[in-house]
């Protein structure tokens, strides 16, 4: 496994360390992402085992194509450090890392890999790193965080550990992460890496996780992170491009194709000029298209 900056990252689902059958079976659902998760989901007494079946998992088992993230443990902990031996020996893509309040954090983090790297004769940059944001510090500290490092992936708001701090809960309309949400997006722009959202836990209320995910794809969130994998064809949904968006999106590609056959640096389109900002969009709309098979080889529209 390698590195890859920049790839389609629209879920995230967490798996926990300590279960066989959920990691050996979660590359069949079609995540972007998958998280296998060593903090919060394991028990201390089974920090040690997780770490080993993880690890085994990374270097045998087929996740089908899914980015591979594990979260580590804090550096506060004594699991810190074997977490981070670990999964850069067993070449994971990404390492996340919890509770994340600072730039020297994630700096530590990256010194700490690259350590290993030198170790075990692994190439430099070969494994990103991800910062979750679960505290008022966090949020505040977000773009010294989002830039601390060139292989930071992205920024993920952690809501039930943000409310906890400050001294609230969840809510069903999400005001209580307003702030958070919006400081985390505006850093992780900024410093060009992806945002992720919180999960949203509640199963039952199928109506609520729409409303929450439609509501994060709104500010520009690059994906959400999950708890069941029922939810990822849901977010799916939601982050799939309209019909006519592909459309848009093909006819931009259509006139970089004749404005470089005609050796000019000028893109238009229907008498207006395409700029860069359009010409990423158009590149972020097919690659999804082609991601749910919305569109075929040729790019033809195949979907509903």
């Amino acid at each position: 496994m390698t590195y890859v900056k920049n790839r389609l990252r629209r879920t995230m689902m967490f798996v926990p360390g300590n279960n066989p059958a959920m990691i050996k079976d979660a590359g069949i659902y079609g995540a972007d992402s998958i998280m296998l998760d060593l903090e919060d989901s394991v028990s201390l007494t089974e920090k040690d085992a997780a770490r080993m079946l993880v690890y085994e998992a990374i270097k045998t088992v087929d996740f089908g194509g899914s980015e591979i993230v594990v979260r580590v443990n804090g550096q506060d902990t004594p699991f810190y450090d074997e977490d981070v031996r670990a999964m850069v020996k067993a070449g994971v893509d990404v390492i996340r890392l919890p509770k994340t309040e600072s730039a020297a954090m994630i700096q530590k983090l990256v010194k700490d890999i690259e350590h290993w790297e030198d170790e075990y004769g692994i190439e430099k940059g070969s494994i990103g790193v991800m910062a979750a944001i679960e505290s008022a510090k966090g949020v505040l500290n977000a773009p010294e965080i989002a830039t601390a490092t060139p292989l930071m992936m992205g920024l993920a708001v952690s809501g039930e550990d943000y409310t906890a701090d400050m001294h609230t809960h969840r809510y069903p309309d999400g005001r209580e992460l307003e702030f958070a949400r919006n400081m985390v997006l505006q850093a992780a722009r900024a410093a060009d890496v992806y945002a992720f959202d919180t999960v949203f836990s509640n199963m039952k209320d199928t109506e609520g996780f729409y409303r929450e995910t439609n509501y994060i794809h709104e500010l520009g969130y690059d994906g959400k992170s999950l708890v069941n994998p029922r939810q990822i064809a849901m977010v799916n949904k939601v982050f799939n491009p309209t019909k006519e968006e592909i459309e848009q999106a093909k006819n931009v590609e259509n006139a970089i194709r004749e404005a470089k056959a005609k050796g000019s640096g000028v893109i238009s389109l229907n008498g207006k000029m395409v700029d860069k900002p359009v010409v990423e969009k158009a590149t972020r709309v097919l690659e999804t298209a082609k991601a749910s098979n919305l569109i075929d080889e040729e790019g033809n529209y195949i979907g509903e």
